[in-house]
């Protein structure tokens, strides 16, 4: 053997150790005992900590399984925290201790480094949060609140300040008789107001609201102060309602949190509450008449937008809010524990789903680590070239997105071992170490390699030049394959070597179709413009672009490829292939075929239907939750003699993919009515008739053919029921006539519905009375008096109610003396008012006034007309000849007197509205002289004064003074046909003072 086999001897002899036994070599560098790097047994976790607590410590657990055994360390928002003896920062085991915490310097984020000779790896964040706080009320009184009996009222917490969240009731009286949760009543554990549909009698009294924290370590209560509640008048109207506590707009929930929706409305009668999904069907076990919904485990599955209606027999109010669901990180593909020989390559990839989608970042011993050489890192993967002892280590995957971090942590060991080289076939004494020569001066590596050292001979038998290519195209960073999710971005790397004399083109290929970077709205891109890198960008990858890719890189003489291979993750497809057989009146049974899975298994099918014409909404099923292997599902909760649709759509980790295709129309067997008709009521109508009517029922509740409306009434206290049978899904009214019906007679009346297939249940038992007959009485003791020129005031006394309706209120006619009757004018009232106030009448005019009590069917009665005359009008001219004196911190005002003519009513005051630039809200002034004297401020710009007379016939037309201050003492009149600006005590005629004069303003 040569020289150079020599030396090839003697490095072989230096790795024979490890030739001979690589493993025991390897597990002597590492020592006699197995050694590993730290796996975390126990982590920290985020707490809350009330100040005013009575503990005195707070700990945050780590613990790591080690060998050798973990050193710990702990960072405080991402800083390295000293813990030295005596401090009140302690290390007590990998457990860190703080004594005595406070907010201003406890409060953060926490993490533990454990540490040993392996490599060292981080704990999940704990955060030490805001230190929990519940302050108290507000010492401040609270205002009595102060509504109608018999309308709804809403009485605030107004909470203090507080974190975390609290829970409320509210307290009546006394300590502890709170609030029932009721129809009737609602606290809102969002607000903590108290929210109560319909008062009555038995609402009056003090309310206070208690709030309370439960924090990790405590939980504490404060009350506020008492609120009284007052009630007026008992005001009996009925009054469709009005939803007050509403859910917001959009709900943010994460997979597995527990949602709740909150609705409550005011009405009267109390409203009803219900709740549907606009765009699916509601879990049944969710179903509820409460007035908040609840989701103890919400999934993607429950996202969408949710409505809650308020009924009641006067209307209905709804409100509708959207649920988006999101999700922590979670992993679909962690990193484990890895050997590998030194001088190899490594690929470790690690995957998390999650929404938002996670981002993904690599630690190497606890920090972060970016692409170097030899060391690739993007996004998921991380890749290393010709390993070296140094890229041992622990290293960690972490998965983020705005709602949590996850960490996956595993151990790198490169191990050194003996390159192993062969010799050519047949040679005995060749090293197999390279073998170089010279050729012209170039030197090369050959390949195969020759058997012996050679020497190279060049013989020119002809004259010509000769061409050599220093360097054959290859591939040096060939694509690696990849797997992602629908809608990642990739780049699937390629860069060459080349002879640099000649042009470098990179070629990629799909499936070995090339792809077409000119595509408009493509979805690939060249990643570079370097000529040596021909990098493939995929943006928005979608299922189509899975497959094998060939990077293929190329000269006008020679070329070289490398292959990848992408797999795109993705929904389901849709499934195909719906079969509906098994048709009963509630239920039927689904088949279907399986669509494509898209490399992500179906964990789960759902169940739509639609009517027709309908939107498309989720079903009950059996079973309720269907897997991912099924292929057949029982639909429940079907409409009877209704046409459907169905459809089915697959879900797994990644998501719901496309739905199937509809199935074929059906209709569900007829059956029996399930539902009562509801608005059941009446009255008015004729002389000796009951008038009944009801809400027509829509085709849904019809249940069969042959629909109509099965009538039962029956005067009250009677024990016979009469029936009468309305066909027709429309119809709408019963008119029952009987001239022995007498007027407001009270009827008890319940309706239910049927069809060829029978009847169905029963409504409540409603009140229904009669036709109402005309007031028999006239009201007495008519008085009417002129208050103003335009205005009379009438009373009189009331009638007594009669059996023959409800008494609504009173009708005023009144006319010109010397006008016939029936030209009056008329007025009704409201309710048992026994006064009324007529306005726009003639100045100085004699009416005649009479009063009729009226009901639902007419008026009754006249009374006895009684007689009343109009105020003359109030003077028609405005004070005049405005003057005032101004001082420092008055302002005096004289005009002439209104002196009233034959035709006008008697002058016996003034009014002024006094306004500044400093208050602009006007204030009225009264004086029975022809002057006055008010208080000013001392820096007010301007005032604008308006005066007018006062009297019997109401107040006659202003004078309008608009005065600007002029230096320090004098004021003037702003117009500009007034040069030098008066003094102090000068008269002003019409002809300087601006007056406007405007309309009947009431003051």
């Amino acid at each position: 053997c040569g020289v150079g086999c020599r030396r090839g001897l003697d490095l072989a002899l230096l790795w024979l150790p490890l030739m001979l036994s690589p493993s025991a070599a390897w597990s002597s560098a590492r020592g006699s005992q197995a050694t590993f790097g730290p796996v975390f047994e126990d982590q920290p976790l985020g707490l809350l900590f009330p100040e005013e607590s009575t503990e005195e410590k707070v700990t945050l657990a780590c613990r790591a399984r080690a060998s050798p055994p973990a050193t710990y360390r702990w960072k405080m928002n991402g800083t390295e925290m000293k813990l030295e003896p005596g401090s009140r920062h302690q290390l007590v085991g990998g457990n860190l201790v703080i004594m005595n915490p406070t907010k201003a310097q406890d409060a953060g984020v926490y993490q533990c480094l454990a540490s040993n000779p392996v490599g060292t790896v981080v704990s999940r964040e704990a955060v030490l949060r805001d230190f929990g706080v519940l302050q108290e009320f507000s010492k401040e009184e609270r205002d009595p609140v102060k509504t109608h009996e018999g309308w709804g009222v809403m009485l605030p917490c107004n909470p203090p300040a507080h974190y975390p969240g609290l829970s409320y009731r509210w307290l009546l009286n006394e300590f502890p008789n709170f609030i029932p949760t009721d129809g009737r009543h609602f606290v809102s554990q969002t607000t903590g107001n108290l929210y109560i549909a319909r008062t009555n009698a038995s609402d009056l009294g003090n309310y206070s609201c208690l709030a309370t924290s439960h924090m990790d370590f405590s939980t504490k209560s404060v009350f506020s102060k008492f609120a009284q509640l007052n009630l007026a008048a008992e005001d009996t109207r009925l009054f469709a309602p009005s939803i007050k506590a509403k859910f917001p707009a959009e709900t943010y929930a994460l997979v597995g949190q527990q949602v709740t929706l909150e609705c409550f409305a005011f009405g009267n009668p109390v409203p009803r509450i219900k709740w549907r999904k606009v765009d699916g069907s509601l879990s049944p076990q969710w179903a509820t008449a409460e007035p908040t919904l609840q989701i103890p485990s919400v999934g993607f599955e429950d996202e969408g937008t949710y409505e809650c209606e308020a009924e009641n027999s006067k209307g209905r109010d709804t409100v509708q809010g959207r649920i988006i669901v999101q999700a922590q990180p979670e992993w679909l593909k962690v990193i484990s524990d890895m050997e590998a020989d030194i001088g190899s390559n490594l690929h470790w990839g690690c995957a998390a789903a999650g929404k938002p989608r996670p981002t993904v970042r690599w630690l190497r011993n606890g920090e972060p680590l970016a692409s170097q050489a030899r060391v690739e890192v993007m996004a998921g993967d991380l890749r290393f070239s010709k390993l070296s002892l140094e890229d041992s280590g622990m290293y960690q995957c972490v998965a983020e997105n705005k709602h949590g971090t996850i960490y996956a942590s595993a151990e790198l060991a490169v191990q050194a071992s003996l390159p192993y080289t062969r010799g050519a076939a047949g040679r005995s004494g060749y090293c197999g170490l390279p073998c170089f020569f010279s050729f012209l001066g170039l030197k090369t590596n050959l390949s195969p390699r020759p058997a012996a050292p050679t020497r190279a001979r060049f013989l020119s038998l002809c004259s010509g030049a000769l061409s050599v290519s220093a360097d054959a195209t290859k591939i040096t960073l060939a694509p690696s394959s990849a797997d992602i999710n629908l809608g990642d971005n990739l780049t699937l790397q390629c860069h060459a070597s080349h002879d640099p004399t000649m042009d470098l083109t990179f070629i990629w290929m799909l499936d070995d179709f090339p792809i077409d970077f000119d595509k408009p709205g493509g979805h690939y891109r060249r990643a570079s413009v370097k000529e040596t890198v021909g990098d493939l960008s995929i943006l928005n990858a979608q299922l189509r672009h899975g497959g094998k890719y060939t990077c293929m890189a190329q000269t006008v003489v020679d070329s070289a490829s490398k292959e990848a291979t992408v797999l795109v993750r993705g929904p389901p497809g849709p499934p195909g292939g719906v079969v509906v057989r098994e048709i009963g009146d509630t239920t039927v049974q689904l088949s279907w075929s399986r669509g494509f899975d898209n490399h992500s298994p179906i964990a789960k099918y759902t169940l739509q239907a639609r009517t027709l014409p309908g939107k498309w909404k989720q079903v009950r099923t059996n079973p309720a939750n269907i897997e991912g292997n099924a292929e057949t599902a029982q639909v429940l909760g079907l409409t009877p003699w209704m046409d459907y649709e169905f459809r089915v759509v697959a879900s797994n980790i990644l998501g719901t993919g496309e739905p199937s295709g509809p199935s074929s129309k059906i209709r569900t067997k007829e059956a029996a009515p399930s539902v009562a008709p509801s608005g059941l009521s009446g009255g008015g109508g004729a002389p000796g008739e009951l008038i009944v009517n009801w809400t027509p029922m829509s085709r849904e509740y019809q249940n069969g053919d042959g629909f109509g409306y099965l009538l039962s009434f029956r005067r009250q206290g009677s024990t016979s029921w009469q029936t009468a049978r309305v066909p027709g899904a429309d119809a709408q009214y019963f008119v029952y006539s009987n001239e022995s019906v007498r007027p407001y007679t009270p009827f008890e009346v319940k309706i239910r519905s049927y069809n060829r297939r029978g009847e169905g249940p029963e409504s409540l038992t409603a009140l229904v009375y009669s036709a109402e007959e005309e007031p028999r009485v006239a009201p007495t003791k008519v008085w009417a008096q002129g208050v103003a020129s335009s205005e009379m005031n009438v009373t009189w006394e009331p009638v007594q109610q009669d059996m023959n309706g409800i008494l609504l209120g009173y009708e005023i006619r009144y006319w010109k003396a010397g006008d016939k009757e029936a030209a009056a004018d008329r007025v009704r009232t409201a309710g048992l008012d026994t006064t009324a106030l007529v306005t726009g009448l003639h100045p100085n005019t004699k009416y005649h006034v009479t009063v009729r009590a009226y009901n639902r069917a007419g008026t009754g009665p006249a009374s006895p007309a009684a007689n009343a005359t109009t105020m003359k009008p109030p003077p028609r001219r405005p004070p005049g000849n405005i003057s005032w004196t101004f001082s420092s911190s008055s302002l005096s005002i004289k005009w002439d007197p209104v002196v009233a003519l034959r035709n006008e009513s008697a002058v016996t005051g003034y009014k002024m509205l006094y306004q500044n630039d400093l208050h602009p809200t006007p204030t009225l002034h009264l004086t029975n002289k022809n002057w006055i004297e008010i208080a000013v401020p001392e820096d007010i710009g301007h005032a604008l004064v308006q005066i007018r007379t006062t009297g019997p016939g109401g107040d006659g037309v202003p004078a309008e003074v608009h005065i600007v201050k002029n230096g320090g003492t004098s004021m003037m009149v702003e117009n500009s046909a007034v040069s030098p600006a008066p003094h102090p005590g000068t008269v002003l005629s019409h002809s300087v003072v601006t007056l406007i004069l405007i309309g009947y303003l009431e003051l």
